[in-house]
C-alpha cells in the first residue's frame, strides 16, 4: 500500500552538516570584531551565493583576490580550507533522516551549495548518497528561494508539492517553499525538527 506519509525534503548546509565559515575563521583572526568586518566586506554571503550559483570557486576566488589583494591568503584558504567551515555533521539529524529511510521513506534534498564543494561533502559523508534525490542549486543554476528550484524537485521526480515538508534553517527558503505550496519547518535543532515533524504526522 502506498504510504500517506508527507515526503521529507532536507536543506544540508546548518541542517545536516555545521556549515559555517567562522568555523575556520576564527583560527585565522586575532578578535571576533576582525573576523566578522571580513566576512561582511570580503568573503561576503552574496559572494558565496555566487558560488552555490554555478561560478566555478577558482573564478571566485580570482575576482576576490583582485579586488582584495592584501587578503590574497585569507580569501584562498576560503577555497583550499573549507572542509574546516564544514567540521562535523548535526547527528540528530542525520538520526532523523535514518530513520526515515530505515523505515522504507523515500527522501529528497535541496540544497544551495557549490558544484566542487558538494562533490568533497559528498566524499566525505556517506549519508549524501543516501537521498533518493538532489537538488543541488550550482548544477541547475538556480538559489532557492528561487520558485523554479522547488518545482523542478516535483516534475524531475514525480513529486507534489503539496504532499511535501521542507526543512531549511534559513527563514527565507522556507518562505519560498511555502509560497510554491509546501509545508515547510524552519531548522532550530534537531530535537524541534523532530517534534514539528512528529506534529505533522511525518514521524
Amino acid at each position: 500500500m502506498p504510504s500517506s506519509r508527507p515526503t521529507i525534503v532536507f536543506d544540508i548546509g546548518a541542517v545536516l552538516i555545521e556549515w559555517n565559515p567562522r568555523h575556520l575563521y576564527r583560527k585565522l583572526f586575532p578578535d571576533e570584531a576582525a573576523m566578522e568586518a571580513f566576512l561582511a566586506e570580503v568573503c561576503t554571503h552574496d559572494w558565496n551565493l555566487s558560488m552555490d550559483g554555478g561560478k566555478p570557486f577558482a573564478e571566485g576566488i580570482a575576482e576576490k583576490v583582485a579586488e582584495f589583494p592584501h587578503h590574497e591568503t585569507l580569501i584562498r584558504a576560503f577555497d583550499e580550507r573549507w572542509e574546516e567551515m564544514a567540521p562535523h555533521v548535526i547527528d540528530g539529524t542525520v538520526e532523523i533522516l535514518k530513520g526515515l529511510k530505515d523505515r522504507g521513506d523515500k527522501v529528497y534534498a535541496i540544497t544551495n551549495f557549490s558544484a566542487e564543494k558538494f562533490a568533497v561533502a559528498q566524499a566525505k559523508y556517506p549519508f549524501l548518497g543516501w537521498f533518493d534525490g538532489v537538488i543541488v542549486s550550482a548544477h541547475e543554476k538556480l538559489l532557492k528561494p528561487d520558485a523554479r528550484i522547488y518545482r523542478l524537485l516535483e516534475s524531475r521526480f514525480g513529486l507534489t508539492l503539496a504532499d511535501c515538508i521542507f526543512i531549511d534553517d534559513n527563514p527565507g527558503n522556507v518562505v519560498g517553499a511555502r509560497a510554491v505550496g509546501m509545508r515547510a519547518i524552519q531548522f532550530e535543532s534537531p530535537d524541534q525538527l523532530r517534534r514539528e515533524l512528529v506534529e505533522m504526522g511525518a514521524l
